[in-house]
């Protein structure tokens, strides 16, 4: 609901820090503590929300402007160090204001315009013109296109987490609200043990339950694949189980999973290593030619940087997809083994 409230926190038991959250219809801030990366605030701006029929999470609300403010880290030079980061989701822009350096009485600013994204590609077009600055060392150097570049696709991955951050900060709103109204509406009574009536009926309700939740395992069991149909079709189908043979076959059916996962976890290694390779090959390559390269070449380089980082992100992705779901794939798989009835009472 669209209301006023703020929710305090214990920033050391959480590992966000956060340790206070305010809301408003139109405006979201949090403020954190002790954080490694320095984040002390964060305030969320909202467009009007635009109703719509249908679930209420397919109707979020539109986010405005994120700014995110940062406290001193003395171990970078002032002009290094971000002081509030801003991104104008619905201008397309990203504003970055630095922290003051000694004897200053104003701070270094740069504005980002986003790039267009080729969606057949999944490249992105960087200009020189895409970055205002405001240096207050007169002597400071302009960046070169690939600083603009490297600094424009980290805002651009900066954002996205932050929207997930924002969007993550309001499911947690709407389930301890949820939590709460649970809370006060669930009345649990006390049954006397001496109540033999009503017990009687929560005992056979529980147990109707039981019996439907056995039947729907059933169900579901009798719809699944038979994994062991080929593993027994190896060794001839045999009419009666021996417990060598159930060791035999579980063994079989775990290794040729293992074998599976591990070539499929070699195959998007492979992958990777050779578009890390590549990407590594030409950024070397650059390093000795740059002086002489002319601005088409350069912009070539920026596109296929643009390109091969974009492939390095999606196989990186799929490969710690992959580490996780295997174990729990193989556990999957070995618990039902021990738990088929053709094998179980071999087996445990």
């Amino acid at each position: 609901s669209e209301a006023t409230r703020t929710m305090d926190f214990d920033s050391l038991a959480r590992t966000d820090g956060l340790k206070c959250r305010e809301e408003t219809p139109t405006v979201l801030t949090e403020h954190y503590k002790d954080r490694d990366d320095f984040l002390e605030k964060r305030i969320v701006n909202y467009t009007k929300r635009v109703k719509k029929f249908g679930p209420a999470e397919g109707n979020e609300k539109p986010i405005n402007q994120i700014t995110e403010y940062y406290a001193r880290d003395t171990s970078l030079a002032a002009d290094d160090d971000i002081a509030e980061l801003t991104f104008l989701l619905n201008e397309e822009k990203m504003f970055i204001k630095h922290h003051l350096q000694d004897e200053r009485i104003i701070s270094s600013t740069h504005e980002y315009l986003k790039p267009v994204q080729n969606e057949d590609k999944g490249q992105v077009q960087i200009t020189t013109d895409m970055v205002t600055s405001f240096q207050v060392e007169r002597q400071a150097k302009s960046p070169k296109l690939i600083h603009i570049y490297n600094t424009i696709m980290n805002l651009l991955s900066r954002e996205e987490k932050c929207v997930e951050t924002v969007r993550a900060s309001e499911q947690e709103v709407r389930d301890i609200l949820e939590c709460r109204t649970q809370e006060e509406l669930t009345t649990e009574l006390s049954v006397s043990i001496y109540d033999t009536a009503r017990n009687d009926t929560a005992k056979k309700r529980r147990e109707e339950l039981e019996r439907k939740r056995k039947d729907d395992e059933a169900r579901r069991e009798e719809m699944e694949l038979d994994y062991l149909a080929p593993f027994l079709a190896r060794i001839g189908d045999p009419s009666k189980m021996t417990a060598e043979l159930a060791q035999q076959l579980r063994d079989d059916c775990l290794k040729d999973l293992k074998d599976r996962l591990v070539d499929m976890a070699n195959l998007i290694q492979g992958r990777f290593e050779k578009e890390t390779q590549q990407l590594q090959w030409k950024q070397n390559w650059y390093q000795q030619n740059q002086t002489t390269m002319t601005k088409e070449e350069e912009e070539q380089y920026v596109s296929y940087c643009s390109e091969a980082m974009f492939k390095i992100h999606i196989l990186e992705e799929r490969l710690n997809r992959h580490k996780e779901l295997a174990p729990q794939k193989y556990v999957s798989l070995e618990s039902k083994l021990m738990s088929d009835s053709r094998l179980a009472e071999f087996l445990n």
